[in-house]
């Protein structure tokens, strides 16, 4: 899918999140850019690479993916949740952010989509250090700005 496309198709669903929760929707649009590939990786229609840890009770699906250990990209296989389709997958990255602690520092900058992402990123949501640039990048690349709610 091209980014224009997965961009209107995730939009409405990102701001519906946004209005709920105070999650940026510019943020929400470009993660699920980054971790999906524009919606061309997204097995079992996960398009935030959330994995299926033990509070997880739902479907899962099995993946290839990379993580970055001491420095470097180590390939492995694993569990992921699943969904049955992307606005399930929407709703649960919401509740994920929202529920889990360690994101709470995060909705202080509700207001401001980089900062919002420069916290994620610092409580840990991926293993690449250049992963708030990377989401960031797309923000301002493609001015997902626009399609923030105003507070």
């Amino acid at each position: 899918m091209n980014p224009k496309d997965f961009i209107a198709k995730i939009a409405p669903g990102a701001q519906a999140c946004m209005r709920d929760t105070k999650i940026p929707a510019s943020f929400t649009i470009a993660q699920a850019a980054l971790e999906s590939g524009w919606g061309a990786k997204a097995p079992g229609n996960n398009l935030f690479g959330i994995k299926a840890d033990p509070s997880w009770h739902g479907p899962t699906v099995d993946f290839s993916t990379h993580e970055v250990v001491a420095g470097k990209s180590v390939p492995l296989v694993d569990k992921f949740r699943a969904y049955p389709d992307w606005g399930a997958c929407l709703l649960d990255h919401a509740k994920f952010l929202t529920t889990n602690k360690r994101y709470a520092p995060a909705f202080m900058h509700s207001d401001n989509a980089e900062q919002f992402t420069l916290a994620v990123a610092a409580a840990g949501y991926a293993t690449d250090p250049q992963y708030a640039t990377k989401i960031i990048a797309e923000i301002r690349s493609r001015n997902l700005m626009q399609y923030d709610l105003p507070a």
